[in-house]
Order: C-alpha cells, then structure tokens, then sequence
C-alpha cells in the first residue's frame, strides 16, 4: 500500500533509505540542511523536496528523521519550522537516528501530546546495508503504531523488531555499539598478531570464520584492514558519539563497561592521528605505527 511519506536527513545512510521507500512506491517528500543534497536524490529518485522540516511533513501518513545526534533531532522536530508542528494527528513518526533515550522519550512525550506516535528506531547495518536495504532496524515505542510502521520500514530494512516501550529501540543500539566495539578490538589484535607471527592471513581468516571466532566485522572488514584502507562505513566521529550515549546511559543503570572505555579511548587515539572519518575497523592503524 503506498504511504505518502517524509524523510528528513539525507546523510550516508538517509539517503539510500529514502531511496527504497520512493521505489517501493510510497510518495516521498525528503528535506535535506544541504538543498543541494535534496535535489540530487530528487533527480535520482521518484520523489520530491520541501523547504523546511515542516513543511516535508506536512500532511505525512509516516515520517522519518535519520541526523547526526540528539541536538540535531530536537532541531528538526521541535526546533524552528520543525516537523512536530505540522504532523498530523494518527500520523506515525520513526527516528532511525541514534541519539540518547532521554531524547526519544522527550520526543515520544511531546508527540503524545498532539495526537500522533513516536517511534525511536536506530538501524545496524552500516552504508553497505542502507544502501542494499538490509538494515536491522531497532524499535521502541506503541505496538500498535509500530505494527502501522512495519511494513513501510520494511522497505530499507532485513530486519525490524519492537523491543519494548519508548527508549528500548536506543538501548538496544548501545547494547549493538559496545559488542561491535570489542569485536572490532579484537579482530585488529588478532591481524596484527597474526602478521607479527608470519602467518598467511588469508589462510588463518578461512580457518577461524568457520568457527566461534566469526563475526561480521571478520567477513566484511579483514582484508581492507591488512590494506590499511578505513573507507568502508562508520565513521570514527559517529563511533565515539554512540559510545559516549551508551558510557552516560551505564553511568544512570549502573552497568560496568571497563572494555567499551578502553575502545572509546582508542577511538580517540585515532581522532588524534586524523582518522575522524575513518571507518570503526580503523582501530588496527594504532597497532601498526611502530
């Protein structure tokens, strides 16, 4: 069934997701801060522009929000020409940002209050996945509204799953950051252990992915970390950002992260050595310097 629907943010991952909703046949209506951004997906894709915030969202079934952190949410939102102040009552609102909890739940409240649904639905997958549609999308928020949102996100997405009230969509992504960074510590340890040893990399890798050292990262990433190449998906900057909501959200819960600490402090590393926009398997460049 087609949907009329806005997205909001056309940044790496913005972008491709607002194309497969426009090919899926749903009437789309994208506003970018960058217009010219806007115009070139509107000249790619089946769809159209709006000047503001608002005025995408302006008579919208659905409307998506992908930025960069919680402040950029609330401006797009809540700030001024934001989408809050033309969505429609019944309509349903879906952030694939990653931000805190705090401001999903702000959001969701503020959303309540006039008449439509707030969902917090932060996706894993990185640009690879955004642009193949095969992005895990998280969900917190109103089951019914999300069940109404489902088939629309299926669009961008292999998987998408209600993980409990608002909020819960992202915790579930701090969970996904902090096993993602000590997967990607280890791998670039085991590589740099393995070129140290003389062994033939190629030949270990084929041996341990068969086995409980598997991972995505390892069958994604391994050879563009032996080439040195960081060019790949998530950047370091938006790496830190998640790990800095996640450590704030263990210092509330009380969780223990002593390893997500240490690869945050790593990731700093590499923003000293230039590598803001390196993708996250960059952490092998502070093993091999010497």
């Amino acid at each position: 069934m087609s949907c009329k629907v806005a997205f909001i943010g056309l940044g790496v991952m913005g972008y491709p997701m607002a194309g497969h909703l426009a090919n899926a046949g749903h009437d789309v209506t994208v506003y970018n801060r960058t217009a010219a951004k806007a115009e070139k997906w509107a000249n790619t894709y089946p769809g159209k522009t709006a000047p503001t915030p608002a005025a995408a969202a302006d008579r919208a079934d659905f409307i998506f929000t992908c930025v960069g952190n919680d402040d950029d949410l609330r401006a797009v939102t809540i700030g001024d020409d934001g989408a809050f102040s033309t969505v429609k009552p019944g309509a349903v609102f879906v952030d694939n940002t990653t931000t805190s909890a705090i401001v999903a739940r702000e959001l969701s409240a503020i959303a309540s209050e006039k008449g439509f649904v707030f969902i917090d639905a932060p996706v894993s997958g990185g640009q690879a996945g955004a642009e193949n549609g095969k992005l895990t999308v998280m969900c917190g928020g109103d089951e019914a509204a999300f069940e109404k949102a489902k088939p629309v996100i299926a669009a961008f997405a292999a998987s998408v799953k209600l993980l409990g009230p608002s909020g819960y969509g992202q915790l579930t992504k701090m969970v996904n950051q902090i096993c993602i960074a000590g997967v990607v510590q280890g791998l670039s340890e085991g590589i740099n252990f393995a070129k140290r040893a003389g062994l033939d990399i190629e030949k270990v890798i084929d041996v341990i992915s068969k086995g409980a050292a598997q991972s995505w990262q390892m069958e994604n990433r391994y050879k563009t970390m032996m080439a040195n190449e960081f060019e790949f998906g998530f950047a370091v900057d938006w790496m830190r950002k998640d790990l800095g909501i996640a450590i704030e959200e263990a210092g509330k819960n009380g969780a223990s992260l002593p390893m997500t600490k240490i690869v945050d402090g790593y990731y700093e590393e590499v923003q000293k050595i230039g590598g803001n926009r390196w993708d996250t398997s960059s952490l092998i460049a502070l093993l091999e310097k010497d």
